[in-house]
């Protein structure tokens, strides 16, 4: 098993679906069935974007893209894409992570490796890119967030040394950095009320709700996530709410007050959407939603509106 790095621009004519499948040219054949049950990390080139490497994902298979000659599918397993809590820029202090990608005199090097849309990605290289863009303290840098500072700091106490594996595994550590990415693609505003609320501590009330639920195959990416406020994340969980093709809202309407319509649910029945598209909900998650709990999960505790 290897490890590697993909290439992926949003508007590239191969049908990417990061969480879901990689698409490729028969020529990083070779290279992508080395990946195979390892990791991979997600790259966007410099004149696709500002992100550099963004995310990372295991492969689970690869096979040939039907009807396709030539092309090749990299399956991702379920589950395991999630993206960095901050992209990790293309340079460290000036030289590339990748050793492929620098000259000899530490400078990055001119085309050659850094083309490549597949490429072989060494153990020690993938660690330092996954730890900067999944800090190993993230679950604490998000618990304190919100705390004030306290008078007397005393001894800074040093993180737990988790190792990147274990990181990018952890569904407590997952559950932080989905709910991180989520909320800040939506500027903390729940998607279905418009609203954007804050305790008196100035901790965000908005929650980052899965669309399709890990446990049934859903991917820890901001495309299957949206912000709600708690109430509102109670119905969409319980298919009392879910969200058309064209992004409005749906309600159960035989289970849901009109009055609770009303009050939780922006005027134009629109869902506010992230700044940039690419972080939109995915249609196909959408429509998971919609044939397997819109309407169809039986409500058994009280209704917070009741």
């Amino acid at each position: 098993m290897t490890k590697l790095v993909l290439l992926h621009k949003a508007d590239s004519i191969y049908e990417d679906e990061p969480d879901v499948v990689y698409d490729f040219p028969k020529n990083y054949l070779a290279a992508a069935l080395e990946g195979v049950g390892d990791w991979a990390i997600y790259y966007e080139p410099v004149k696709a974007g500002p992100r550099g490497y963004f995310a990372a994902a295991k492969i689970r298979e690869v096979i040939p893209k039907p009807g396709m000659d030539g092309r090749y599918l990299a399956l991702i397993e379920p589950g395991s894409y999630l993206p960095f809590d901050h992209e990790v820029p293309r340079l460290n202090d000036g030289r590339p992570f990748e050793a492929s990608l620098t000259a000899p005199d530490g400078s990055p090097a001119k085309g050659g490796a850094q083309q490549l849309a597949v490429r072989r990605l060494p153990n020690a290289e993938f660690a330092a890119i996954v730890g900067k863009g999944l800090p190993i303290d993230l679950e604490r840098q998000e618990e304190q967030r919100y705390q004030a500072a306290p008078h007397d700091l005393g001894e800074e106490v040093a993180p737990f040394e988790r190792p990147v594996i274990e990181r990018l595994t952890s569904r407590p550590y997952r559950d932080v950095a989905f709910r991180r990415k989520v909320r800040d693609a939506y500027d903390y505003r729940c998607a279905i009320s418009g609203l954007r609320l804050r305790n008196g501590g100035g901790r965000p009330e908005v929650q980052a709700a899965h669309i399709r639920p890990v446990e049934s195959q859903g991917s820890d990416a901001v495309r299957n996530g949206l912000a709600l406020s708690g109430t509102l994340h109670w119905m969409f969980d319980r298919g009392l709410l879910s969200v058309a093709d064209d992004l409005s809202i749906l309600v159960s309407r035989n289970k849901v007050p009109t009055d609770v319509i009303d009050r939780l649910i922006v005027p134009d029945g629109k869902l506010r959407l992230p700044e940039r598209q690419q972080d939109w909900p995915h249609p196909a998650n959408l429509r998971w939603h919609r044939e397997n709990v819109f309407g169809q999960v039986t409500v058994e505790d009280p209704a917070p509106w009741g």
